[in-house]
């Protein structure tokens, strides 16, 4: 009798993977996740569901649209895990920043082992397919221009729409840069700092104030006892 791998969660009973579309979905955004598109096979995502093959053209019509679906899920799971905060009516625009900040790195970095959501979107990012319009156009695109609007803010209208790009690609490229590059921050920083100094809440009050520093809104960086 031949037994087929199932992926570690399809027996959690009374679970969504429960339901065989749903077991497909998140059995693919691991092998996506892990592997990539080209090098998944719908055999590997079928084996880790614990569906026949057949299943994947019945639910999703074919492996293209369900790396779409997945990499779709992958931004709608995260940002359920870690919503976007909601800000009552007169909320400075700092705050604002250090909110926006916060929750991105906490969508990063939150997590002892990077989630598959976290992880397809970074493939997706670095090694874009034509999943990534849609994923631009859906996800990155909206929090760009929440970030580039709250900078506005900011700034009082001080900047033109371009140099407001400019500021917001360096505030994301000091975020992107743990997650992207992880590893290597590792060995760069010693564990104790790393754990004490990079995690996300500390981090996003390093990058928040310096931006707002950048902006000239704050002081210039000084040691955080000097701050106190």
């Amino acid at each position: 009798m031949t037994t087929v791998a199932t992926h570690p969660q399809a027996a959690q009973a009374g679970s969504p993977l429960d339901d065989p579309k749903e077991r497909i979905l998140s059995a693919a955004g691991e092998e996506f996740a892990e592997r990539g598109f080209e090098a998944t096979t719908v055999r590997h995502i079928c084996l880790a569901a614990g569906v026949n093959v057949a299943a994947v053209n019945y639910y999703f019509g074919d492996k293209q649209r369900l790396y779409h679906e997945a990499v779709r899920q992958a931004h709608q799971r995260l940002v359920a895990q870690v919503p976007l905060a909601v800000w009552p009516e007169g909320t400075p625009a700092r705050v604002k920043l250090r909110d926006f900040v916060g929750n991105v790195l906490e969508r990063m970095l939150g997590f002892e082992r990077p989630r598959w959501q976290t992880r397809l979107m970074l493939r997706e990012v670095l090694q874009p397919t034509e999943a990534c319009r849609d994923l631009v156009q859906d996800y990155i695109g909206p929090q760009f221009q929440l970030l580039v609007s709250i900078l506005d803010q900011l700034s009082d209208g001080r900047f033109d729409a371009a140099h407001l790009r400019r500021i917001a690609m360096s505030i994301v490229g000091q975020m992107f840069i743990y997650r992207a590059a992880g590893d290597v921050v590792g060995m760069l920083v010693p564990a104790e700092e790393l754990q004490a100094l990079h995690a996300p809440q500390p981090l996003a009050d390093h990058i928040t104030h310096y931006a707002l520093a950048a902006l000239g809104i704050a002081s210039p960086l000084t040691t955080p006892e000097s701050r106190a």
